[in-house]
């Protein structure tokens, strides 16, 4: 399991890739929407969260891991409402 925290010009993203599978967390930039889970960082929405917990949660399922296995590096931790 590998994770990976970039902010673009108009999202923070955190990806999880898992034997060849992806799952991305995003949020705009100013940190203030609720969070997207898509299975690629430009790919489509797939549901929206307020809570960060329940965005892992999602993406955690789409990798088949338990969410408290998931890293997740510090500047992403603030993630969420």
């Amino acid at each position: 399991m590998h994770a990976t925290y970039a902010e673009t010009a108009g999202e923070r993203r955190l990806s999880f890739d898992r034997d060849g599978q992806t799952a991305v967390v995003a949020q705009n930039s100013e940190g203030y929407a609720m969070l997207r889970v898509r299975q690629q960082a430009d790919g489509d929405e797939l549901e929206r969260y307020y809570g960060f917990d329940m965005a892992l949660d999602h993406a955690a399922e789409l990798l088949g891991v338990d969410p408290n296995g998931l890293p997740v590096p510090e500047a992403a931790a603030d993630m969420g409402m």
